[in-house]
């Protein structure tokens, strides 16, 4: 399956016996997303059944990392399960490491309640202490942080971005450029995602702002590399353009494999929407 061609191999374990080692599903992850020796995904997607809401799904990267959350492959979870007749609610509860998340039928699109974004360094997480300049005013000074990330100033080799980091249920680090079709992603990505400054990584957002309400933005995704689309990045890229007052709270978020509806709403939750795509079914020997 696929949203905006952020792809994903989804297994139905409802009725399927699956490994629960760690270890075990590590592999197995970087073995089917492999693109020439396996069947090639950015991720793999478990379908899980939870006693704590409808569902359960666990997510693991291609390079066999498991993560907290995935906004484009929750709505292919969702998409899954209701073509499938697996539950007739509208809106399905599921839960994740992030929290249950809450994806809705929206005519031929999904819109999935992201929750609230989360600027408490310590909560995201990121590795700053007081003081800090240009952070807001404070700290607790007991030696922890909680100023919002705005602006951070982080040297990698010969540049110095200005970073603004938010959990959208996973840490993101969202940084604006002049023309990001051009940017050097792939090179600059890998090496803000395992800086020190983010003890569990982090995925790295690089977005150019077109007008108050759109923006255009390559994503390199922990674990993963350059994707084509992050449902959980545009939503942390388009709370961090609001937040710094760039755009507005309904923004257009456009991507290599196509858009992103993201509005920050009164409630202070982040609502998605964008598609979720079946691709091809099969059985793979392992």
């Amino acid at each position: 399956m696929h949203g905006l061609g952020n792809d994903f191999i989804l297994i139905d374990c409802l009725n399927q016996a699956v490994s629960y080692k760690l270890s075990a599903i590590s592999l197995l992850s970087k073995r089917l997303c492999d693109r020439r020796f396996g069947i090639g995904a950015d991720q793999i997607l478990l379908l899980e059944s939870s006693k704590k809401a409808d569902f359960r799904m666990r997510i693991f990267n291609a390079d066999g990392s498991e993560v907290e959350m995935c906004g484009n492959g929750i709505r292919c979870l969702a998409k899954y399960i209701w073509d499938r007749g697996l539950s007739k609610k509208n809106v399905l509860s599921i839960e994740t490491i992030a929290g249950i998340i809450r994806p809705e039928k929206k005519g031929r699109l999904v819109r999935v309640d992201m929750g609230e974004p989360v600027f408490e360094p310590a909560k995201i997480p990121v590795k700053i202490l007081p003081p800090q300049p240009p952070l807001a005013k404070g700290g607790t000074g007991g030696g922890v942080n909680s100023s919002p990330v705005i602006d951070y100033p982080l040297k990698i080799e010969d540049k110095t971005f200005k970073i603004t980091c938010v959990s959208m249920g996973n840490p993101h680090a969202v940084i604006v450029v002049d023309n990001v079709a051009g940017f050097p992603v792939t090179y600059y990505g890998p090496l803000i995602e395992r800086h020190k400054l983010f003890p569990a990584r982090t995925n790295v957002e690089f977005i150019e702002i077109l007008n108050s309400s759109e923006i255009k933005m390559r994503v390199w995704e922990r674990g993963s590399g350059e994707t084509m689309a992050c449902g959980t990045g545009a939503s942390a890229a388009a709370v961090a353009s609001g937040i710094k007052g760039l755009t507005g709270k309904n923004v257009t978020v456009r991507l290599a494999g196509g858009n992103l509806s993201v509005v920050w709403a009164g409630d202070n939750h982040v609502y998605m929407t964008g598609p979720a795509v079946e691709v091809f079914t099969g059985e793979i020997n392992i």
